[in-house]
Order: structure tokens, then sequence, then C-alpha cells
């Protein structure tokens, strides 16, 4: 499916899709008042807006061709879109790139690695000269809803431990409070769970990682 772009109320904002990955990167520019920092202003209103190379609908297809649905994600059907803030630099290089906010499953961590590995852009001016401006950038990550068996899961490199209405079980013990599967839409949140107490039954020595999947009251 091509990109679709559209230009609405002094936003830049570009949304693409693609029918074989289920992806979904929805990415609004902000137009940049300045906030103050002793020795080196950075502005959000700035008289020339920085601008990536090729311009909005180009960055946007950046975005589009280089953001991965990281697996676990993918995995557990994870939606949601994920705000990142940056400043772009007098060089036009991209620094101080962060997520304002969590969804969980690594989407965090790859929305601020496709703006980390951006092109440096055209800099700001104000008063003639370059300046840093602050922008921040939603980046949507969507699948359709689907089903997940919890065999499926239970046969992948990764460990998973559920929160279930404020109690934490294994595959097997989750199994038999919500059945052998749940649909994607039921997942609040996915985290990496570090078996803070030593657990013995959440040790999974043999998985490349454990996550704790946070399940929506019902």
């Amino acid at each position: 499916m091509k990109p679709y772009y559209f230009l609405l109320a002094a936003l830049l904002i570009v949304q693409a899709s693609y029918a074989h990955t289920g992806l979904n990167a929805d990415t609004t520019v902000k137009p940049p008042v300045v906030k103050q920092q002793k020795g080196n202003d950075v502005y959000t209103s700035v008289e020339v807006i920085p601008e990536y190379p090729g311009g909005i609908q180009a960055f946007g297809k950046y975005i589009t061709n280089n953001l991965k649905y990281p697996y676990v994600a993918r995995l557990l059907g994870i939606n949601g879109r994920v705000v990142v803030s940056f400043v772009v630099d007098q060089d036009g290089k991209l620094i101080n790139v962060t997520p304002l906010n969590c969804i969980g499953a690594g989407c965090e961590a790859e929305a601020v690695k496709v703006v980390q590995e951006s092109k440096p852009w055209k800099p700001g001016i104000q008063y003639g000269k370059p300046v840093r401006v602050q922008f921040s950038v939603p980046i949507s990550f969507y699948m359709d809803n689907f089903k997940i068996p919890l065999k499926q899961l239970e046969a992948t490199d990764y460990g998973f431990v559920f929160d279930i209405k404020g109690t934490l079980y294994t595959i097997t013990e989750a199994e038999y409070l919500i059945g052998s599967y749940f649909m994607s839409d039921q997942v609040q949140i996915v985290e990496p769970y570090y078996n803070s107490d030593n657990n013995e039954k959440f040790k999974m020595p043999e998985k490349r990682g454990v996550y704790l999947v946070k399940m929506k009251s019902r």
C-alpha cells in the first residue's frame, strides 16, 4: 500500500501504512517559544524551522521504511503511539532523542533508534543564525487484533510472566485463569521482567529474555 500524506491545522502530519506488515507510522512534527537554557537556548518556535532533507514527506517515508516492529511487540500485538522528543542542533544533527511515553515490548527503543539514525536536518534559523530547535514526533505501532495461544508463547525463545489483576503467574498458571489463548487487545503493557524477588518459579535462564505481560482488568 502506498503512503498517504496529510497537512492539517498547521501541523505537519505524515501517515503511512503497509498491509503486509500491519505497521503504521504516524509522524506529527509540531511547529516549533523559546526555552531558555543557560549558554545555549533551545527554541520551539523559530523564523525558519529545521527541515529533513527532501521535506516532511521524505521524513515520513524514511520513518516508514526504517521502523521495525520489535519481535516481542509483534508476538503480543502491541499497539500504541510513542512520542519522541528531540533537538535539531545548530549543525542539523539530532540530539537529546528521548521517548516521552511507554507502550512496552521495545517499541520506545525502536522509535528512538530510527529517529537517532535520521540524516542531519537543515538547522533552524532565528535572527539570521542557526539555533537549536526542539520537536516532538509521535510514531505509531499498529497491528490488527488477533488470538495469541499461550502454547505459542511458551515455544518461543522468550519467557513470559503474567500480571493478572495484580498477581503474577507463570504461563501454565495463567492458562488455568484465562484459557488456552487470549486476544491481543487484552494486553495493557509488556515490560522487561527482572525477577527482583528472585522467585524460583519465574527463573528462566534458558530464555533470551523474560517479559512481564500486564493484562487489562475485565
